[in-house]
């Protein structure tokens, strides 16, 4: 698959992924207490031995595509669910545990506030990251997970995201 950027004209090969990496809240640690106050992995994030997040792919069908758009978030999981989940890293087969309760810990600016959207995490087997799915409800990002999107709309936040261009 290919597309044009809606803002220079690119020609893309493929479906861009996004992902931030870390969950919002690292940011309200100021930036010279991280190292004693905060744990920072890939996938995993501990604050202050109190706030629990882990990474995974809030996938969003992409019409007409076997492959769909990937953002890479965080979700912030209780500090059960959160240790039971890190003890099922090395586990190659871990799709029957879970899934879990979490909050969408970042603010995607292209949608209305995500920060604390309801979501269920789960777990998939051979190391692969957690498919995060939001809670079914009107909001933007919720709706394209359930209804997928377009090339059209996959142009805009490429754009948006690589030339920080404002979507409409």
């Amino acid at each position: 698959m290919k597309f044009q950027c809606a803002c220079c004209d690119e020609i893309v090969e493929g479906i861009p992924t996004f992902a931030w990496d870390y969950p919002i809240h690292y940011l309200d640690v100021p930036e010279a207490e991280r190292p004693e106050r905060v744990f920072l992995t890939e996938d995993l994030c501990v604050i202050d031995d109190k706030w629990f997040f882990v990474r995974g792919c809030l996938e969003i069908p992409v019409i007409g595509h076997n492959d769909p758009f990937i953002w890479g978030v965080w979700v912030s999981l209780s500090e059960e669910s959160f240790f039971e989940f890190q003890d099922l890293l090395e586990v190659k087969e871990r799709s029957k545990f879970g899934p879990y309760f979490g909050w969408f810990s970042g603010s995607i600016d292209i949608y209305p506030e995500t920060l604390n959207l309801k979501t269920k995490v789960h777990i998939r087997d051979d190391g692969i990251r957690p498919y995060i799915e939001l809670e079914p409800t009107d909001h933007p990002l919720a709706l394209e997970q359930q209804h997928g999107i377009s090339i059209q709309r996959i142009s805009e936040i490429y754009a948006n995201r690589v030339h920080g261009q404002k979507i409409a």
